[in-house]
């Protein structure tokens, strides 16, 4: 049975993701300038430093976009008080009983939040996005399904990272180093993809999608790292969504959008049938599932979608998402009943 959070949660959780991309903007240190790359067209703060003149990605155009910018004025001004209330807000969520981040992920996704690795294209994917769906889609996650990894898994296009021509503020690889992480020797000289927290377990991965055959090693620039490339991921990230972390006074991030997370879980389901103790098998599914049941409920035309959209893309497609419905005759019938 889904148990949705009060009307007070949510209007603080909306109030928290403004307040985020209020605070974002309001930290532009030159005049905006639009420029159009390829079919897209985006926002960068341009300001000199000395003789040099710098041009900082803010985001891709979007109405939203230009109307903080032309309030970008009113925003600075307010940049203390936005802060004061976003603790605040973060009081009423933990009282409302939203999931918090805990210390340990916290303070890892809020220093790559610092250095621009949400601004400049990555997504957070994983069990640490799936708990994230709770504020965005209004409900409580049980405790079995929230139990958080050590994983901290981080996606982009290499793509838009080559496009954006920006980088981050500070190496992530001194970033990692200042919270004792050490990099994880890779097959490929020089392309290292994955930080492991030398005193504790947690994990860093970046990754990208695949577009060829083969699931090599690829570079984006724009954070300064290797990534290994995956099939089926350019699906997940496609057109990904801002929402809060939850921890000390909130910190923007990106995460897929929830239907898209919920048909990618059930291909990777699929994909892990050579994992002897289907346990990750299992944890997918159930992930999926849950949001399915929301879904269907809540936002049934965007399901609908995701799954044709998925579909579409070949036999090989819909062989992975039809074998994981097999064994969610529930979550099959939610989806038949939205297309």
């Amino acid at each position: 049975m889904i148990r949705h959070h009060s009307h007070i949660g949510t209007a603080a959780w909306t109030d928290l993701l403004r307040m985020l991309q209020d605070a974002q903007i309001s930290e532009l240190r030159g005049s905006p300038k639009l420029k159009t790359i390829g079919k897209k067209r985006y926002w960068y703060d341009q300001y000199r430093i000395g003789t040099e003149v710098v041009n900082r990605y803010i985001g891709e155009d979007s109405k939203n976009l230009r109307d903080r910018l032309a309030r970008l004025k009113e925003l600075a001004l307010k940049r203390k008080e936005n802060e004061r209330e976003r603790s605040r807000l973060m009081r009423v969520l933990r009282a409302e009983g939203y999931l918090m981040a805990d210390a340990q992920t916290g303070q890892v996704v809020s220093a790559m939040e610092r250095a621009g690795v949400f601004r400049l294209g990555g997504t957070l994917v994983g069990t640490q996005a799936f708990r994230l769906y709770e504020g965005e889609l209004g409900f409580r996650i049980g405790f079995g399904s929230s139990a958080a990894t050590d994983d901290i898994d981080i996606a982009s296009f290499e793509r838009l990272s080559i496009a954006l021509e920006d980088t981050v503020e500070e190496p992530l690889s001194k970033v990692f180093s200042q919270l004792k992480f050490a990099p994880v020797p890779s097959l490929e000289k020089n392309k290292i993809w994955r930080w492991q927290q030398t005193d504790r377990n947690t994990l860093v991965e970046f990754l990208t999608p695949s577009f060829e055959e083969n699931e090599g090693i690829r570079d984006l620039p724009a954070l300064g790292v290797s990534a290994q490339s995956l099939h089926h991921l350019n699906f997940l990230i496609s057109d990904p969504i801002q929402v809060p972390l939850l921890y000390r006074s909130g910190a923007l991030v990106q995460i897929p959008r929830p239907e898209r997370f919920a048909i990618h879980k059930l291909i990777v389901a699929d994909r892990r049938r050579s994992d002897p103790s289907r346990l990750k098998a299992r944890k997918d599914r159930a992930q999926a599932g849950l949001l399915i049941e929301v879904l269907s409920e809540e936002r049934p035309g965007e399901l609908a979608e995701a799954y044709e959209d998925a579909i579409g893309r070949g036999p090989a497609w819909h062989k992975r998402i039809s074998a994981s419905l097999d064994l969610m005759p529930q979550a099959r019938k939610r989806i038949d009943g939205t297309t």
